[in-house]
């Protein structure tokens, strides 16, 4: 009684809008007046886990996301896929899809995608005929894959809580996220068939490949950026916090002498937003953990396995619910919170269950995602909506199109088929990760 009692004081100061970091603080102080714990036992626990290089790596890939808005690097991207998709009647979607993925293969969060992306491209969507709503709710879907495109932040949170290499956890999201593309992409299309948008007219293939030409050579310097960041990371050059902050480093140096975009005073400004972020992220942790070990000394984990076993002892429909929670959890909080709380509450329950902690990396990815666009909380929704001037109404609409039947499927064919979380971990990490070909369930 005592831990649902803590879960409701958690999930009712984070409904009435109490800071993230003080609703975790509220259920640890709960929990600390009723038992009888050693103060200094405990805070040990939560200053262990904060003294981590992955504070570093979590700061830099913020700080390298909102440098990427400032310095036009983002824009840069965008004209490059709208020069290869632009002159199509879906186009334009498609290129803001598209153009979210490239992003998160830098930025590695949800909120920075949708804060970048959306500013760029829903005026210009709402410019060539697209529905105001269409175009927000399709950048607000889309920006969830930041946090499945590697690099991801709720990836490296999720790799930090539970021990595992970051750099298989980035793979485990990677083909998830190809197919959310794939998937919004036609969706998109279906839904542009009726719609009264303006398209370029068609070119010579000749001087559609000069436009892109022109198009690359400007955004030479924004391609090289996923190229340093990932395959320093996984050409075993760089760590994951080096390889982050040389990708910073990279853009500092990209905005102040190339593009000449970034001034001193963005520079700050920029930096500043970072580190309080990565302070409400290491304060997170902080209390987090906290809970987590309370939680472990009442034995809660235990008892969650217990009972959900005691419901059915089915792996499937044990994995369904737990897709439930998460998604709930998503719609709670934003994607580094819910990955704080989601990860050490459940990962000893997927290991009783026999699910690859590799794989539920990934489930906790793609649910998280879909959690923070699902109604009626659904953070990532309104943050577009205000970035897209859109009212709710308007783009609620679109978006539950693409939840449906787009971001739904890739949930449960990354949690029924863990072949496509672990295959290109398998194949680069052999030694880390093992499957058997593609089947429900295996491993």
């Amino acid at each position: 009684m005592d831990i649902i009692i803590d879960l409701a004081i958690l999930i009712g100061l984070l409904i009435l809008g109490v800071p993230v970091p003080f609703c975790f603080m509220g259920a640890v102080l709960f929990l600390f007046t009723l038992g009888n714990y050693d103060p200094m036992f405990i805070m040990a626990t939560g200053f262990h886990k904060i003294n981590s290089m992955a504070v570093l790596c979590v700061l830099f890939f913020i700080l390298m996301g909102g440098l990427m808005g400032s310095t036009g690097i983002a824009s840069r991207l965008v004209n490059i896929s709208d020069a290869v998709l632009g002159r199509k009647k879906s186009g334009l979607g498609t290129v803001s899809i598209v153009s979210c993925a490239i992003f998160g293969a830098i930025a590695g969060t949800a909120t920075a995608a949708v804060a970048a992306i959306g500013s760029i491209m829903i005026p210009r969507m709402t410019e060539r005929g697209y529905p105001r709503g269409h175009a927000t709710g399709l950048v607000a879907c889309s920006s969830v894959l930041g946090q499945l495109i590697p690099p991801s932040v709720p990836m490296i949170l999720y790799a930090w809580v539970t021990w595992q290499s970051v750099a298989a956890c980035f793979l485990s999201t990677v083909v998830p996220g190809i197919i959310l593309v794939i998937i919004y992409s036609i969706i998109n299309w279906f839904m542009c068939r009726k719609l009264p948008i303006k398209v370029s007219p068609l070119i010579l293939p000749k001087e559609q490949i000069k436009e892109f030409g022109q198009a690359t050579y400007k955004g030479i310097f924004a391609l090289l950026m996923p190229i340093i960041v990932l395959g320093g990371i996984y050409g075993g050059i760089f760590t994951p916090t080096e390889s982050a902050g040389i990708g910073t480093l990279y853009c500092i140096f990209v905005g102040f002498f190339i593009y000449r975009t970034l001034n001193f005073k963005e520079l700050m400004n920029t930096m500043v937003n970072s580190i309080t972020t990565t302070g409400v992220v290491v304060l997170m942790v902080f209390f987090v953990m906290i809970l987590s070990r309370l939680y472990v000394m009442e034995n809660v984990p235990h008892r969650l396995v217990a009972t959900l076993t005691g419901i059915t002892d089915n792996k499937y429909i044990l994995l369904l619910m737990i897709n439930l929670f998460l998604i709930i959890i998503g719609m709670l909080m934003d994607d580094f919170s819910g990955t704080l709380l989601a990860a050490p509450l459940l990962f000893p329950l997927m290991q009783a269950i026999g699910v690859h902690p590799i794989h539920f990396a990934a489930i906790l990815g793609t649910n998280l995602g879909l959690g923070n666009v699902t109604p009626p909380t659904a953070p990532i929704l309104y943050l577009a909506g205000r970035i897209g001037k859109c009212k709710f109404d308007e783009l609620i609409t679109p978006a539950v199109i693409f939840m449906i039947f787009g971001a739904i499927p890739v949930v449960l064919l990354t949690t029924y088929f863990p072949c496509l979380s672990l295959w290109l971990p398998h194949i680069l990490m052999p030694r880390l990760v093992r499957i058997v070909p593609l089947t429900i369930g295996g491993y």
